[in-house]
């Protein structure tokens, strides 16, 4: 487990992509926060530091968006509105992840009994306006180089 602390949106995309650099191909990070908490910040960072392409936004009514870059693909997903099994289902997310691209799922929760074991998890608690305690929990570790 690793703790940061932010304390501006531009903080935690930095966080994000210096974070990016620890992930591998087929990873899945499942984040937790509540409304307007940044994850959709983290996961601009993200884009970010994988050196995907697209202007990165919340897939809420998409449910999923795609970012590629030359080596990797990321996959970001708003779960907020999958209610149960057929909604998600229906989403095809389960054949995202039969490939090798990054997912990013957002309201994970709604989702929790099906991630897959591995799944690396992403807590943004929000402390103020402006200050985010941001909480990474994965089997691999960051060193301060990669992620801050």
């Amino acid at each position: 487990m690793n703790t940061y602390h932010s304390y501006s949106v531009l903080e935690t995309e930095q966080i994000a992509s210096n974070f990016a650099k620890t992930l591998q191909k087929g990873d899945v990070i499942a984040f937790r926060g509540n409304l307007g908490a940044g994850k959709t910040a983290f996961v601009r960072g993200l884009a970010a530091g994988l050196s995907v392409s697209g202007e990165v936004s919340s897939p809420t009514f998409a449910l999923v968006h795609e970012y590629t870059g030359d080596t990797v693909t990321l996959y970001h997903f708003d779960m907020y509105r999958i209610n149960d099994f057929e909604d998600l289902y229906s989403t095809g997310f389960f054949d995202y992840l039969e490939t090798d691209a990054i997912l990013a799922i957002e309201w994970s929760e709604q989702i929790q009994q099906v991630l897959p074991k591995h799944t690396i998890t992403v807590e943004i608690q929000y402390v103020n306006d402006q200050e985010r305690t941001i909480i990474i929990h994965s089997e691999r570790t960051c060193h301060e180089d990669t992620c801050n």
